[in-house]
Parts: C-alpha cells; structure tokens; sequence
C-alpha cells in the first residue's frame, strides 16, 4: 500500500532542509514523489520549495475543492494539493511537510495510507538554529522553544495514544547529512515493508 509520510516538527528543526537533502539524494529513483505544499507568501521566503499563491488565488482553490487538506499558520495559509490522491492511487508514497496541529486533519483525510514522521531536535540547538536564521528576537526565541517543546511533548502523547505502530521517529541533532540518511533509511524500510506485505 502507498503511504503518505507526514513529516512533522517545531519550526527550526530542520523539515525544510531534510526534505531538500532528500530530494537530492532519491533524484527521481524511488517510488517516493514529494508534495509541494501551496502557501500564501512569497516564492523566496523561507526554504521551503513552495507554491506560491495570492490569498484570492487560494481561496479560488479552496473554492474549487483542489486541496486534499489545509490550515493557517503564521499569518498564511497551507494547502496539500488533491494530486496526491492520483500520486497514491498510481502506487507511489509521498512524503509532504506537515503540520503538527493539523495532524488529526491527516488523519481525517489519509486514513490508513497515514505514516507521520515525527522530527525532534534537542531544546538547545533548536534555540540556536531559531538565532542564526535572525528572524525572531530573543524573547520571541525563547517563547517558540517553550511553545515547540510543549507542543512536542502533547503531539507524542496523542501518536502514541492514536498511531503507536505507525509513527516513524526521526533526530536531527548533528550532521544535517546523518538526518538525511536517517529519514532514507526510515522511508525505504517503510516503503519495502509496505510492498512485501
């Protein structure tokens, strides 16, 4: 069965440049496609390899029911395409950047095709990953590693309470390279399993 890989994590641990490095790697060879997530900001903000769209233009989309899901975060609003219920059907998994607050939504819509990967990072390198990319002062720092760190703690509860034999964990506490190796490993173990099965 095709999967959906739900990757899920607090902002500064890394989702954007794991599934950037992953993408590099597979290069097209595996039966694993990446969804872009649609986004009410600008193409170059951020590094996520997005799909920029107006907010007239999203909720034209919205309208035209051609999100699978969608939520609102940090002033914009996310949308995951319908395309992926072909991508799924024709056999191939996905991997899309997720939302932990929107996971019982993913779990709405996915169902059993559902396999979130949950990233952790240590409270420390979190809080210094968040100062380097400059965008948040010190005190707005400090309050989104409390918020990411008791947000993390409620999100495990609620996967080992809802998803226990299908939640796929994943550290990204040193080399952003072992982390991608990881999430490789992680996702051909989960793929192989779910064709033998």
């Amino acid at each position: 069965m095709a999967n959906l890989f739900y990757l899920m994590g607090p902002s500064g641990s890394g989702k954007d440049s794991l599934l950037e490095g992953l993408r590099q790697r597979l290069n097209g060879g595996s039966p694993v496609l990446f969804a872009h997530r649609y986004i009410t900001r600008h193409w170059k903000a951020g590094g996520e390899n997005h799909i920029e769209l107006s907010p007239q233009e999203f909720d034209q989309r919205l309208r035209s029911g051609l999100f699978k899901m969608h939520w609102q975060a940090n002033g914009c609003h996310y949308g995951i395409g319908t395309e992926v219920d072909a991508w799924l059907a024709s056999g191939h998994s996905v991997i899309a950047n997720g939302s932990r607050a929107s996971l019982a939504e993913a779990q709405r819509c996915f169902g059993a095709k559902l396999v979130p990967v949950l990233v952790g990072v240590e409270p420390h390198l979190l809080r210094r990953r968040l100062l380097a990319r400059g965008r948040e002062s010190a005190a707005e720092i400090e309050a989104r590693v409390s918020r990411s760190l008791e947000l993390q703690h409620q999100l495990q509860h609620q996967l080992q309470q809802q998803l226990p034999d299908r939640t796929l964990h994943l550290h990204n506490n040193g080399a952003l390279s072992d982390a991608v190796t990881d999430l490789h490993h992680l996702l051909q173990q989960h793929v192989r399993e779910a064709v033998s099965v």
